[in-house]
């Protein structure tokens, strides 16, 4: 394989959590003053930290978000996830291939740590992600489209950025992957290819990764 570690992104990516939690955020949103559309939400916050979602709203309204707006809106996920939630279509098949291949991986999310796992335990992905492989914006000072977080994990994973390829599937991640000075392989199945600039690859179907990977 041509790279030392895949380092995934989570939501869209490993778990297909993108229109349950932008679906969420944008009638949370709404209900409390900031009218915003699905549109909206997958455009503004789709692959990005949650201090986005109060700095955005902040900068735009001059109003701060409720002090509990976080644990709310996790709650209604959470809820959302266990009667909704599925893995993306072939990554099981992907991830599987990694591990018989002893090609080492990883997930770096701007989602917190709680919300990683809650996703994996419920989809059955937590099979093939330990507390070693798992780092979260949570860790770092800064979230996507800053580089901290790609950094991070290649750090923590013992391998030089530029041996490292980035799944990503929003614009946010792309251009982080791309400050990490790593490869990025652009996952399309939900944004459109012109708004994933930089990424070295695109592909719309997981069982096209692998051959980008060889």
């Amino acid at each position: 394989m041509r790279y030392d570690l895949v380092i995934f992104d989570n939501d869209g990516v490993l778990v297909d959590s993108e229109p349950i939690s932008n679906r969420l955020l944008a009638a949370y949103l709404t209900e409390l003053g900031h009218p915003t559309s699905y549109e909206d939400s997958i455009r503004d916050y789709m692959g990005s930290a949650m201090h986005r979602v109060h700095d955005l709203v902040l900068e735009r309204t001059g109003k701060r978000l409720p002090d509990d707006f976080d644990d709310v809106f996790h709650a209604r996920v959470f809820a959302a996830f266990q009667r909704e939630l599925k893995p993306v279509p072939g990554v099981e098949a992907v991830l599987e291939k990694l591990a018989a291949d002893g090609t080492p991986y990883c997930v770096a999310s701007s989602g917190s740590h709680e919300r990683i796992r809650v996703g994996h335990r419920t989809t059955g992905l937590d099979r093939w992600f330990d507390d070693t492989r798992i780092f979260s914006a949570q860790d770092v000072g800064r979230g996507k489209p800053a580089p901290d977080l790609f950094l991070h994990a290649a750090r923590q994973m013992g391998v030089a950025p530029e041996r490292c390829v980035v799944v990503e599937d929003s614009p946010l991640g792309v251009r982080a992957g791309v400050a990490a000075g790593m490869d990025v392989l652009a996952f399309t199945a939900m944004t459109p290819a012109a708004r994933l600039t930089g990424a070295r690859h695109f592909f719309s179907q997981m069982h096209e990764l692998p051959g980008l990977l060889a």
